[in-house]
């Protein structure tokens, strides 16, 4: 079988989708997010948070349903290019690309940030990068089975937690809930903010070519992984506002960390740590692997270069675009410091949801699974909360989407 047409093994299966797509969203965003949600509307953060679910639950049923349709490996990049177009597709996937490998850099960083001491971080990082794409490489099922192991071990970490914030909180600090800084627009900045956090239903999709029976699994799969995140979003942003308030919230960069440090003793801030050390390594793993996948599908397509499309003939992965992308995350966590990147992470995701949201709506009666209003809602939530991110983060994205149509209208040019 030549490397073109080599395709990926279905081994996943329910439980293991899910786990996936709870380690992508269950990441360092339950431990970093509720910061700049906060600057952006105090208390206020809990009305974006539940705008962030409902636009992240558009984009979600836009997603299962086209994933049952196209059970092949590339996510949003190949719905784009299979229902819209060619530059369509192409858009999403370079969006999704270049921000989440950015995400990756953020979150090698964030995982030595809690782990290493000063001067050691950055080789600290590139070492994780380089272990968890090792492990993606030996094959899905051991992605899968430390993804379950991570993921569970955050889950305890995010109950102590939260059981001691409760029990040393106030209700009186949630009482800036119905007051949001800024108003409106503020709660819709937290809200596209908070959307990086929600974004990780995508890995489950881009995985469409080694889930077993897809449609039948995959939406189940984006729905309750979604569902589970959602409620504990909440429940976290519900504990960390009744110990700091939404002023305190705002002015940390470790929101939850220090939430637990006012109100419990110093063994419970370790085992925060820990768990947010670990939901860093279990978000870059699914990230590497959701990065990998799309880089196979935009290599068959030849919008990346050509050699990337191979499948390992033992293990069934596409091992040189996972390598490929854990040697750019390494130069970056060596070169920059990319852990303020969640703007601009969230713009490319939400361009990227607006082309599955929008393919979503053109597909026939045949394959419609969901009303086309949840479609529509969806294509409208995502440019509104992209107006709203900073201006900061709006600039860049333009900024990288220009370069990637540069890019892509040169090579082709060159092969006509």
């Amino acid at each position: 079988m030549t490397a073109s047409a080599a395709t990926l093994d279905r081994r996943l299966g329910l439980g293991d989708a899910v786990f996936i797509g709870l380690g992508s969203m269950i990441g360092a965003g339950v431990f970093a997010a509720y910061g700049p949600a906060a600057r952006a509307a105090g208390g206020g953060l809990l009305l974006g948070l539940a705008v962030a679910a409902l636009v992240a639950y558009c984009n979600a049923t836009s997603s299962a349903q086209l994933a049952a349709a196209y059970p092949r490996a590339g996510g949003t990049y190949l719905y784009g290019r299979e229902v819209l177009g060619e530059w369509w597709g192409y858009l999403a996937g370079w969006g999704f690309m270049v921000g989440k490998t950015a995400s990756c850099a953020a979150m090698a960083l964030t995982f030595a940030a809690y782990v290493a001491p000063d001067g050691w971080q950055r080789p600290v990082a590139a070492s994780v990068v380089v272990v968890l794409a090792l492990v993606n490489c030996a094959g899905i099922t051991r992605t899968a089975l430390l993804t379950r192991v991570l993921v569970s071990l955050v889950l305890v970490a995010l109950v102590i937690a939260v059981f001691s914030c409760l029990r040393g909180g106030s209700s009186s600090g949630l009482s800036g809930w119905a007051s949001p800084h800024h108003g409106v627009y503020g709660v819709l900045q937290s809200a596209g903010l908070l959307f990086f956090a929600f974004a990780g239903y995508a890995r489950i999709a881009t995985l469409g070519e080694e889930v077993r029976e897809p449609a039948r699994v995959i939406p189940r799969a984006i729905v309750l992984a979604l569902a589970g995140a959602v409620v504990l979003y909440a429940v976290v942003a519900v504990a960390v506002l009744s110990v700091l308030g939404g002023a305190g919230t705002g002015a940390s960069s470790a929101p939850v960390a220090d939430a637990v440090r006012a109100t419990a003793p110093s063994w419970v801030e370790g085992v925060v740590r820990v768990g947010g050390a670990l939901a860093s390594a279990g978000a870059l793993l699914a990230l590497v692997a959701g990065l990998g996948r799309t880089g196979l599908a935009m290599a068959r397509a030849r919008d990346l270069p050509g050699w990337l499309d191979a499948v390992h003939p033992r293990f069934r992965v596409p091992h040189r675009a996972e390598l490929a992308v854990a040697t750019i995350v390494v130069v970056l966590v060596l070169t920059t410091d990319l852990r303020g990147a969640i703007g601009f992470s969230s713009f490319g995701v939400l361009l990227y949801y607006f082309v599955a949201n929008a393919s979503a709506y053109r597909q026939t009666a045949a394959a419609r699974r969901f009303p086309r209003w949840l479609q529509v809602l969806g294509c409208a939530g995502c440019l509104v909360l992209v107006a709203a991110l900073p201006w900061q983060s709006v600039v860049a994205g333009l900024v990288v989407f220009a370069v990637g149509v540069a890019i892509r209208a040169v090579r082709l040019r060159a092969v006509r």
